[in-house]
């Protein structure tokens, strides 16, 4: 199953250093029955890129929480895409988020199948969404567009041989 992980660029040096995301349990998205019966009229690319999109919404949020630790990181959004065995992945219930799945064990290196990078130009409309994402979650319609913003980026595609040159 297709995989999709959200990470910050910190966390994908990690990876190129452990040679594995983790470590487990992992959030995920990825193609799942609520999302195939949601999106009833989408193919299959259609569908994994809303899990993609997904995945990236939730890098935003581990590039808050990055920052709200004192960890500086770059205004850049990650997703890693994985081929993993599907009994490695827990599909759940949750309707709010119909692409979220869970592993409960680390992704390694070999099945990795690329990585996805905001580019460079980006940065603006990331760095106004991270700072909006706590309004936009109380409510407010103008910071959810600000992160909504964040979107209209198409996120960059990488093998994993360019891993060490992202985050070097």
């Amino acid at each position: 199953m297709r995989v999709y992980l959200p990470a910050t660029l910190p966390a994908l040096a990690r990876v190129a250093t452990a040679k594995e995301f983790g470590p487990a349990p992992l959030t995920g998205y990825a193609v799942t029955p609520a999302l195939i019966e949601w999106y009833a009229s989408g193919d299959t690319e259609e569908l994994e890129y809303v899990a993609l999109t997904d995945a990236a919404r939730a890098s935003l949020r581990m590039l808050a929480a990055d920052r709200a630790d004192g960890v500086e990181v770059a205004a850049r959004r990650v997703v890693i895409a994985a081929e993993v065995p599907d009994e490695a992945v827990a599909v759940g219930a949750d309707l709010a988020e119909r692409s979220r799945v869970r592993l409960a064990r680390a992704v390694a290196l070999e099945e990795i199948a690329a990585v996805h990078v905001d580019e460079q130009s980006a940065a603006a409309d990331v760095e106004a969404a991270v700072a909006a994402l706590p309004a936009a979650d109380a409510g407010d319609d103008d910071a959810r567009f600000t992160v909504d913003g964040a979107e209209a980026h198409e996120l960059l595609w990488y093998a994993t041989q360019e891993i060490p040159d992202l985050v070097g």
